[in-house]
């Protein structure tokens, strides 16, 4: 009587081993799918919980979009004076409205930078947020909507070009650990191309 096994039988009802190299492809396939699936987990819960961190103590903090009153919290707590919101001007939204409200209810000054985590920023635009996070009254809490990809690159620009922290140091806020996935074919990593041209205007990458 013939084996079965997981790909079929033959003709004659014996079984037909499966090839080496499927056996790798299949075990490959799944440890990708399953990093995959983590680190989708990992990255709801940081959107959930705010991704809410102090980078430089008393100067800058990054998150994704809080709620008004989460927001009001964190103002106080840091003694935050200025609000970036990345995502742009939106009156109207109840996330923005509440955003507003906080902000004022605080004492904290709101400014909107808009712009997009999948297209890459204009020389002109990025020296404007350079110029911003330059002049703008410290601490600062910078967010985007998941504080992953727009925030990442703010959080990168402040950290190199206005606190002097070294390169490497700094573009660790554009990493996985704060849920952005730096790949060259995923559309995020215009903030990493954004990064690498400002890099080259500043003469960090020679």
């Amino acid at each position: 009587m013939g084996r079965r096994d997981d790909i079929g039988q033959t003709a004659e009802g014996s079984v037909r081993p499966r090839p080496r190299w499927q056996k790798i492809v299949l075990r490959v396939g799944l440890s990708v799918a399953g990093a995959a699936a983590l680190f989708g987990a990992y990255v709801g819960i940081l959107i959930f919980s705010g991704n809410f961190h102090e980078v430089i103590p008393g100067r800058f903090y990054r998150s994704a979009q809080l709620s008004g009153a989460r927001l009001g919290e964190e103002i106080d707590r840091y003694k935050i004076k200025t609000v970036i919101n990345l995502r742009g001007a939106s009156t109207g939204k109840s996330w923005y409205d509440d955003e507003l409200r906080a902000t004022e209810a605080h004492g904290a000054t709101h400014v909107d930078f808009g712009m997009s985590a999948r297209k890459d920023l204009t020389p002109e635009r990025t020296q404007e947020l350079l110029t911003l996070l330059k002049t703008a009254e410290q601490p600062i809490l910078v967010h985007c909507m998941s504080g992953a990809d727009r925030t990442g690159l703010a959080s990168v620009i402040f950290l190199q070009q206005v606190a002097g922290v070294d390169e490497e140091v700094a573009e660790w806020q554009l990493s996985p650990i704060y849920g952005h996935i730096n790949l060259p074919f995923l559309a995020a990593y215009a903030m990493d191309d954004t990064w690498e041209r400002l890099e080259k205007v500043i003469g960090l990458d020679s």
